[in-house]
């Protein structure tokens, strides 16, 4: 029997860290499309940043210092492919001082300890995360969810990832000349067009986006067709992976934080107000709350 070794990588985990929690996150959040994974496992598949080449990876996690990248991918896109999936996971940002967000806030104390090693779970890229809003904008879930999966299974391209066949979501060259899709509201396709160039030509680099202030990241984000405060800011929290940004336009959050506080008429500003506690990982415990959010709506059904 012939073993074919892989080319593999290794992340170092800075802070609380659990892959296992990362990969039930993926597993059950539907605009992934990710399948659940073996034990222990977080199998992905995506467009390399820039590049846009499919590709695949398995992270395990040997020690809570350490996470193994098993990589499937041409071998000069090792360094490339470990470097998407360290940001994907939140293991780009030290968060050995995160528990000292939950010492100033007993409520994201309480998250904290429901969650443990929880960190936000992203998209691949910033092009994938406005696919996304622009496809989920004003329709329900269950419908946008179809039509990634339509989008995904027709023009994606399909990796081996260890043994498991995944479809990465398509490449900007793909969307770009996209036609009519059955389903597809109208205004839909001219936006994803859009966005796929804007990703093809640059405009949604993730360091880019992170390196910039976010009131900046953010207006210009909202230059791209369809993009409101709301959609720009999923971009920069969930694509790029900002983690200190609290979402002004995110009602369902706001609802939630009502409630965590006993504060039935808090407007957004006074939420941010709170928020300013959570510093300088603001999207992280924004995370937690929509997590923990979504959990208490499950069990209340």
């Amino acid at each position: 029997m012939t073993t074919i070794s892989r080319p593999c990588g290794e992340i170092a985990v800075h802070g609380e860290f659990d892959l296992a929690a990362a990969a039930g996150f993926l597993t059950g959040f539907a605009p992934a499309g990710q399948p659940e994974s073996e034990p222990g496992a977080l199998r992905v598949a995506f467009a390399l940043d820039g590049e846009w080449t499919p590709v695949g990876a398995v992270l395990r996690q040997r020690s809570p210092g350490e996470v193994t990248v098993e990589v499937h991918a041409p071998p000069e896109h090792t360094d490339a492919v470990v470097a998407q999936v360290r940001r994907m996971c939140s293991l780009d940002v030290d968060g050995t001082a995160f528990p000292e967000a939950g010492a100033r806030d007993p409520v994201v104390s309480l998250l904290q300890a429901l969650h443990p090693g929880l960190r936000p779970v992203l998209f691949a890229s910033p092009y994938e995360a406005a696919c996304w809003a622009v496809l989920s904008h004003r329709i329900r879930m269950t419908q946008a969810v179809r039509l990634r999966r339509r989008l995904t299974e027709r023009y994606g391209t399909e990796v081996d990832v260890g043994g498991s066949r995944l479809r990465s979501f398509p490449a900007p060259a793909a969307l770009a000349k996209l036609e009519y899709q059955p389903g597809l509201p109208g205004p839909k396709l001219p936006r994803l067009r859009a966005i796929a160039e804007a990703a093809a030509g640059g405009m949604l680099d993730a360091a880019a986006l992170r390196a910039m202030p976010a009131e900046e990241a953010l207006k210009q984000l909202q230059l791209l067709p369809g993009v409101g405060r709301f959609s720009a800011e999923l971009i920069l929290i969930r694509g790029a992976g900002h983690p200190d940004v609290f979402p002004r336009g995110e009602t369902r959050l706001h609802e939630i934080m009502r409630d965590a506080y006993h504060l039935p008429d808090a407007g957004a500003a006074e939420l941010a107000e709170i928020a300013e506690a959570w510093a300088p990982f603001r999207s992280w415990v924004s995370f937690l709350f929509r997590v923990e959010g979504e959990a208490r709506m499950r069990e209340s059904r």
